[in-house]
């Protein structure tokens, strides 16, 4: 059946384990969800409870599509359905194995393969598998030496067509390239060594030998476009599945960047591209929308994409459930009259009448008390506040937004979320895949907050080269993209040249213990020489209990309750030892 649940953002791999384990993502008109693959056996998809994914689309067949996984490898087949599957946008026809970033298309549904790709074993010629072990083989030359790859992916409307064009596609390209067969009626050629001048001549050529044969083209660059076998092929896969016939996409015009105020949101993956459409549609609606995904991930982007995209004409008001004190959390959300408790000297309105007409974003959701989640259910059942310490409801007229890190179904059924909340909340759904997972947009995403991180030093943009966009994709981004941007922060710091290198990244990306910080030296065997040497124990304790909440805290990027977790303090705890060592301060100053 169904696992709804969603990784453990505390639980990276560690970064010499491998490919991370095959996964499917699940894109349907109502929500996105993420199904775990088990490392071997069968995995049937359809409409019938006795599917392992089980699919709500009416067209779908009871029995629609089967997996089989076999020693690391993922084969697909449809298992005679109605209306047929399609990989990649070709009809499925027997069993086909499948790599990274493939699409499959159940009706309407769409479910993105993610898995480990296969190494290179040697030189490869024109059929599918020695021409990934190629292009494998020049990207492992490229990165060595710092040279370009182009990967074009040519679509063809049958397997005729194709077989028909190969020769003229061979005879179009050069020598040290290669060209070969992808899927039914797809192909491939890779073509190392080109320079950025270089490269349009060279496709012209290409599309020109294919006049008249109704191809499409799509390319796609190393390191511009990722670094990756899956990335870079999925990439130029995409671009060619929207290419106009006998014309060449890019697959960096794939990438769409969506403006959100201030900021800017850059898409390229399908499974972020079906999201966000999603997240448009979900927009115009009164819909409570519940947005799911690891710390980081961009769940604020996504609400405040909600808001922009309704017909509100109110304020977006947010709160982090997680980072504020729960003794004044009901004061905060709904308000409180003068008097009501010790301190409140003047009546405070809160964040539900504050946003009226607008939007509310409640993020961190999860990390609210059963108490007032109570509370919190019956304002959105009555749609009505009442002050702390007033007797009388007021009305209001707010959208609701939620966003966790947490599986809310599975807190419900350990009893630390209220399940009539959760159904309440999540009357729209969207998962939001973690960055690890979003390989075709992580080069565009580095490009583009290095460049804002530049400008905000008032310096000229700098280039990432292929070295560092490599230790940028090996590593796990535990962080997400708040991670990244606090990483291309740190380079364009860093870095005292026009390009931002291996070297220039913080040491935990790449993979290096962070450097000790300047210390005495240590005479501990000697011990202190005059008696105002000597510390209290318990100073000494208070001020290694202080640095290490602070450091917890950056870790998790100033959530409390994780932070909490980190150290094995409860939170009441923590938060009361916050206040006493005057941590809130400290960190507002970073």
């Amino acid at each position: 059946m169904l696992d709804h649940t969603l990784p453990d953002p505390t639980q990276a791999t560690p970064r010499d384990a491998g490919a991370a384990a095959p996964a499917l993502v699940v894109i349907e008109d109502e929500s996105t969800w993420r199904f775990p693959l088990p490392p071997a056996g069968a995995v049937t998809i359809g409409r019938i409870a006795e599917c392992e994914v089980v699919l709500r689309d009416p067209s779908a067949s009871r029995k629609h599509a089967q997996l089989r996984l076999d020693d690391g490898r993922v084969f697909v087949a449809d298992l005679g359905s109605y209306n047929g599957t399609t990989v990649n946008g070709e009809p499925l026809t027997g069993e086909r194995e499948l790599r990274t970033g493939d699409v499959i298309q159940v009706c309407a549904t769409m479910l993105v393969f993610h898995g480990g790709e296969r190494k290179a074993d040697g030189p490869g010629t024109v059929d599918d598998a020695t021409l990934h072990q190629r292009l494998a083989l020049e990207l492992d030359r490229a990165a060595r030496y710092q040279r370009a790859v182009t990967i074009v992916a040519v679509r063809f409307s049958t397997a005729g067509a194709r077989d028909a064009a190969l020769g003229a596609l061979r005879a179009a390209v050069r020598s040290i390239d290669t060209v070969g067969t992808d899927g039914a009626a797809g192909a491939l050629a890779v073509l190392p060594e080109l320079t950025s001048d270089e490269r349009a001549p060279a496709l012209a050529a290409l599309v020109g030998a294919l006049r008249g044969r109704g191809a499409r083209v799509g390319w796609a660059g190393y390191p511009g476009d990722g670094v990756g076998v899956a990335t870079l092929l999925a990439a130029a896969r995409a671009a060619a599945g929207v290419a106009p016939p006998e014309q060449a996409a890019a697959a960096d015009a794939l990438a769409r960047r969506i403006t959100l105020g201030d900021a800017t949101v850059v898409i390229a993956e399908p499974a972020m591209v079906r999201a966000f459409a999603l997240i448009e549609r979900f927009a115009v609606s009164d819909l409570p929308v519940l947005i799911l995904g690891e710390t980081g991930v961009g769940k604020d982007s996504a609400a405040v994409a909600v808001h922009h995209g309704s017909r509100r004409t109110g304020p977006l008001r947010t709160i982090n459930c997680a980072a504020i004190a729960e003794g004044v959390v009901e004061s905060e959300l709904f308000g409180h009259e003068r008097g009501a408790f010790s301190g409140a000297i003047a009546t405070r309105v809160g964040l539900f009448e504050a946003a009226a007409g607008g939007t509310v974003f409640l993020d961190e959701v999860g990390e609210l008390s059963l108490a007032v989640q109570a509370k919190l259910l019956r304002v959105l059942d009555g749609k009505a506040i009442t002050r702390v310490g007033a007797i009388e409801a007021r009305p209001i007229d707010v959208r609701v937004v939620a966003a966790t890190n947490r599986d809310l179904r599975a807190e419900a059924a350990a009893g630390r979320f209220r399940e009539d909340l959760y159904y309440r909340l999540s009357g729209a759904t969207v998962t939001l895949p973690p960055l690890r997972e979003r390989p075709r947009e992580l080069p565009l995403l580095a490009r583009e907050l290095c460049a804002a991180a530049c400008a905000r030093l008032g310096r000229e943009p700098v280039e990432v080269t292929p070295a560092a966009m490599h230790a940028l994709a090996a590593y796990r981004w535990p962080g997400n993209i708040r991670e990244l941007k606090n990483a291309m922060d740190y380079a364009a710091a860093a870095v005292d040249g026009d390009a931002v290198e291996r070297w220039h990244l913080p040491p935990a990306v790449v993979g290096e213990p962070e450097p000790p910080a300047a210390a005495p030296r240590d005479d501990s065997s000697v011990g202190p020489r005059t008696a105002d040497a000597f510390r209290p124990v318990a100073d000494e304790l208070r001020a290694l209990e202080r640095k290490r909440m602070l450091q917890a805290l950056r870790v998790a990027d100033g959530v409390q309750t994780r932070a909490a977790e980190l150290l094995r303090m409860p939170r009441r705890t923590f938060v009361a030892k916050m206040r006493e060592y005057g941590l809130h301060a400290e960190l507002g100053e970073r």
